[in-house]
């Protein structure tokens, strides 16, 4: 999954939860305009932010690891 995806994922969560863009940036410590450029699609946020925006919306954010050497 790439991280636009994510993105995609935590905006939905965030509007199902009426939480503002305003208030999620406040509960995660993600800047307003960081977060503002990500849902429009602008920039890639690291793990930690993705991570941080994940826990204050109250997501699990897992990654797996996929070997695709054949060998």
């Amino acid at each position: 999954m790439h991280f636009k995806n994510l993105i995609e994922i935590i905006k939905e969560r965030r509007e199902m939860l009426q939480v503002t863009q305003e208030m999620l940036a406040d509960l995660s410590g993600v800047g307003l305009r960081t977060l503002k450029q990500f849902e429009r699609g602008k920039g890639n946020p690291t793990l930690q932010t993705l991570s941080k925006l994940s826990n204050a919306l109250g997501l699990e954010l897992t990654f797996q690891v996929k070997n695709t050497n054949d060998n």
